[in-house]
């Protein structure tokens, strides 16, 4: 099995990214207990804004590897977040690589990052793609579902992000565990729309 360590970079960069961030946004932060201190974990939760990853950096000291939209791996960008230890997503191919290199870091007892709407929900939770709960599935990891809520206006004091317990994927009927794990999000955001 290949190693897979934390990024120094993203280390360095941690603590700068949540000063700023909680001093700009003020975010509520809770639920942070139900993300375990060390071992194999996905957080998985809806996608409101493209600062979503920083509200998630500032919630844990963990090291988090985001699955991130191929586009952003650009230019100078491109440096920057592929030290950041980020995995690159091309949403337009099945790309099996993206999984191979989270399979290998929840091997190697890492957290990984997703947002299963696969793109911002503007306002909606969008239907969920599989790919956190067949993650889940077959490295026998727990998800850790989060719901983000409020507005990214600086000084708002309306940001929120809860962490629920984490929940296992115990059943191969993978449709079934990815609705619920949906609903579970859904529920947390109070959002009253039903699955689609």
């Amino acid at each position: 099995m290949r190693k897979y360590k934390d990024v120094l970079l993203y280390k360095i960069l941690r603590p700068v990214i949540t000063f700023l961030f909680k001093v700009l946004y003020r975010p509520k932060i809770l639920g942070t207990e139900n993300i375990p201190k060390n071992g194999r974990i996905i957080l998985a939760g809806n996608h409101t804004h493209n600062l979503d990853c920083a509200i998630l950096i500032s919630s844990t000291k963990r090291n988090i590897h985001f699955l991130a939209k191929v586009e952003l791996f650009k230019g100078f960008k491109k440096i920057l977040f592929s030290n950041m230890g980020l995995i690159p997503v091309n949403r337009k191919i099945k790309d099996h690589n993206v999984l191979v290199h989270a399979y290998n870091y929840l091997e190697n007892e890492k957290v990984i990052g997703i947002f299963p709407e696969g793109t911002h929900g503007k306002g909606k939770i969008l239907p969920f793609k599989i790919g956190a709960v067949k993650m889940a599935y077959e490295t026998k990891s727990d998800i850790v579902p989060f719901a983000i809520t409020g507005t990214y206006k600086i000084l708002s004091n309306d940001l929120k992000i809860v962490f629920g317990k984490p929940i296992k994927i115990e059943s191969n009927n993978l449709d079934k565990e990815n609705k619920k794990l949906r609903n579970i999000v859904v529920k947390m955001a109070g959002d009253n729309d039903e699955y689609i």
